[in-house]
């Protein structure tokens, strides 16, 4: 449904720390780089309209608490390496990676406060691989 979003933060270099983490935690590479913006994702083209792109800008406020950004993750370990990584780059904790069951039987979720308290989620949809 969506093809790009961006992000508002407050102080850009400790943004960078935290997104460039949790980033590479999910795959998504950085595609560039200022002073003022942080560009992650593919951009949508002509050839290929299924992609999407993040942008963290500098600004002056996050976004209202209850609202929240949610990331794709190919699986259950990118969730949790998702949620560590924001943990050690200066995230907090605002729901620990595990099923989210009211949503479906396979909803597997980490939620995170970025550093400047945007509520960022990592989902996987897929269930655990059978053994």
């Amino acid at each position: 449904m969506l093809d790009h979003v961006s992000i508002a933060v407050a102080d850009m270099p400790r943004a960078a720390r935290f997104y460039d983490a949790v980033m590479a935690a999910l795959g998504v590479p950085c595609v560039w780089r200022e002073e003022r913006a942080i560009g992650f994702g593919l951009r949508s083209g002509p050839e290929d309209d299924t992609r999407s792109y993040l942008t963290i800008r500098q600004g002056s406020a996050p976004a209202d608490p209850a609202c929240h950004w949610c990331f794709r993750a190919p699986d259950r370990a990118a969730v949790r390496a998702f949620h560590a990584a924001g943990l050690a780059h200066g995230g907090t904790d605002d729901g620990a990676p595990g099923l989210r069951p009211q949503y479906h039987r396979a909803y597997y979720a980490a939620f995170l406060r970025d550093p400047d308290g945007n509520r960022v989620e990592a989902v996987c949809h897929r269930p655990e691989p059978a053994a």
